[in-house]
């Protein structure tokens, strides 16, 4: 197992190597990293990127989801899904990336990240080495990356917010969820300078209190924190038909397509796509994972 585990670094060295030296950044059209974010649990962080995921993907794109949650890993859930293997398994060179993956019935892939993303400082370089490499591999499988963060201002969360091109953050009316929000934004801007945010609004009783929460954190933005950009993408209405699909461990983009979450749903889903790649997106899925090791030292 060691032997044949070295070896497959030496090859990702040496491949790795030369995609640097040989291809030019303008020979192909790199994913878009996307990381969904949240300031405190419970607003319906993965309920949203799981649907946003299958709304993009009949729209043709192809869609990976990396499961960046570490302390509730469970994207696996709104899909029925129950993978036997996580990124854990690919840190110890046991299974490669491709290995580890489940895919929906809508096509979608999935990166059961997990407990795999929790020492992500104690890392040694072969380890880094390896994950370098099987992400540079997604390439070639998907237009769109959704990246599951876990809620909060932990390590770890804002390594994969830092790290990612666009940073979509999810909020709800309730004052705890606002407050939580402003003060992840803040954090991101302070100690990783970052300027651009998107905002969904869950489970509203009207788009006029959804814009009020827009309003408030943009408000707030504004006057600490100048240089920061906030984008409204949408609003999602409180639906019991969406709590009902919750419920049965579905999507209300499966259960019910015409209910008014699952219309908002998609209509955010088209908002993102029709937007142009951010002006700060560098590179490709080796500078993203470079860029999480480099905030996480």
């Amino acid at each position: 197992m060691d032997q044949a585990k070295g070896l497959r670094d030496i090859a990702k060295t040496d491949v790795l190597a030369r995609r640097k030296t040989h291809m030019p950044s303008h020979e192909k059209q790199y994913p878009r990293v996307i990381a969904v974010t949240s300031g405190k649990g419970g607003v319906g962080k993965t309920n949203i990127v799981g649907n946003l995921a299958v709304a993009m993907s009949r729209k043709g794109m192809q869609v990976v989801i990396i499961d960046a949650d570490v302390g509730l890993a469970n994207i696996d859930i709104v899909f029925n899904l129950r993978p036997e293997y996580t990124l854990r398994h690919v840190i110890s060179g046991e299974k490669t990336l491709e290995e580890i993956m489940i895919t929906t019935r809508h096509g979608i892939r999935i990166i059961p990240g997990g407990s795999g993303f929790a020492n992500l400082t104690r890392l040694n370089e072969g380890q880094k080495l390896t994950l370098l490499g099987e992400f540079e591999s997604l390439a070639d499988q998907a237009d769109i990356i959704l990246v599951d963060t876990g809620a909060g201002i932990s390590s770890n969360v804002l390594y994969f917010n830092a790290a990612s091109d666009e940073c979509i953050v999810i909020a709800t009316t309730e004052p705890t969820s606002i407050t939580d929000a402003y003060a992840m934004m803040k954090v991101m801007s302070k100690e990783y300078k970052t300027r651009y945010f998107k905002l969904i609004v869950n489970m509203t009783e009207s788009e006029k209190d959804a814009k009020r929460v827009f309003g408030s954190l943009s408000n707030a933005l504004d006057k600490f924190l100048k240089d920061v950009v906030l984008t409204y993408l949408g609003h999602i209405p409180f639906d019991r038909r969406l709590q009902k699909a919750v419920q049965k461990r579905s999507l209300v983009l499966d259960e019910a397509p015409d209910a008014a979450a699952a219309k908002s749903l998609e209509t955010i889903a088209s908002a993102i796509l029709h937007q142009e790649k951010s002006d700060h997106t560098r590179g490709n899925l080796t500078f993203f994972m470079n860029k999480v090791f480099q905030t996480a030292t």
